[in-house]
């Protein structure tokens, strides 16, 4: 439990999991995304966009020189919108909690929340990819690889959709990938409206209140308001059932069977056994419509909370558990 609970923080605290996703995929189809990169050489179209200028996510502007041929990550979601952008031969080094790709496993280490800056210089990268969520605390860190001469972009901490999209666009404008990364956040935006279609379509009286149990018992966490994943939830046409809570809040055992869910999601089940049954057999649920109908089931974290590609799978599967009649294979 020690080792979920360590896995469990650098899930909210390191990977920058916060408030909102935008729930109108209508609105993010009229409107470009945010634009807070700024690329200030006018090229010709197809040509060497380099040398390029970028206001990263901590209002810094970062120029890169030359296309880079070295890169290391620092973060998961980095890690993982890199690797979709066609990056994995130049990704050098990952942070220690990168598992996705499986190619990953085969990078350098570079440490986890307190990365190893030695380690980093011994790469020799020509970039590398920081986040917002992380960089006030490894601010010394940082600057000391700008002083060897690495190019450090800091990745806006993404709180809703459209700055998930701005993250993408940033990393492929630093990478000479922007094209790519425009294809990427087409295809994201095109199953997002699918999906939110599909759940406008569901009647007010089938909606279901959900409860989102992001840490187990005995201290159980979940998503109230303004988090990310009550962004989630309210995109697939479900209810959060803790929506009067706000951000990440511990919650009672008997505030929760008071709620009374209709539905019951666990986001914890790789870094812990068999969550559902932990549920069931807790003395008292027998009584929640959740438990009593069995309508319990787990996402994958990983899937709902890096602010990346993957995030349309995690909703996918989100939406097929909620509404199975709605949401087909």
């Amino acid at each position: 439990m020690k080792k979920y609970l360590l896995t469990l923080l650098s899930v909210f605290l390191t990977l920058g999991l916060m408030a909102g996703c935008n729930s109108s995929a209508e609105k993010n189809n009229e409107q470009k995304p945010a634009q807070s990169n700024e690329q200030t050489n006018t090229q010709e179209e197809g040509s060497n966009p380099f040398p390029v200028t970028i206001q990263d996510g901590v209002d810094e502007k970062v120029v890169i020189e030359k296309e880079p041929t070295k890169i290391v990550s620092l973060i998961p979601s980095n890690t993982e919108v890199a690797f979709a952008l066609g990056l994995g031969e130049k990704i050098v080094g990952v942070s220690d909690f990168d598992n996705y790709p499986e190619e990953v496993s085969k990078k350098e280490k570079i440490g986890g929340m307190d990365f190893n800056v030695e380690k980093i210089l011994s790469l020799k990268p020509e970039l590398v990819l920081a986040h917002a969520s992380g960089a006030h605390n490894s601010a010394e860190g940082l600057q000391q690889l700008r002083d060897a001469g690495i190019s450090v972009l800091v990745v806006n901490d993404a709180q809703n959709l459209d700055q998930v999209y701005e993250s993408i666009t940033m990393i492929g404008k630093a990478s000479g990938t922007e094209e790519k990364a425009e294809e990427m956040i087409s295809e994201m935006k095109t199953k997002f409206e699918n999906i939110q279609k599909t759940a406008s379509e569901i009647p007010e009286d089938k909606q279901k209140s959900v409860f989102l149990e992001v840490q187990p018992a005995p201290e159980i966490y979940t998503a109230g308001k303004n988090t990310f994943m009550n962004e989630l939830l309210t995109l697939v046409g479900a209810k959060n059932a803790a929506a009067d809570q706000e951000g990440w809040v511990k919650i009672t055992e008997e505030a929760i069977i008071e709620l009374n869910p209709d539905v019951i999601v666990t986001t914890y089940g790789y870094y812990s056994e068999n969550p559902v049954e932990q549920i069931k057999s807790r003395e008292g649920w027998d009584s929640v419509t959740a438990v009593r109908d069995g309508q319990i089931y787990d996402i994958h974290s990983d899937l709902v909370s890096r602010t990346g590609p993957r995030l349309v799978e995690g909703v996918e599967q989100l939406a097929k558990a909620i509404y199975p009649d709605y949401f087909k294979e």
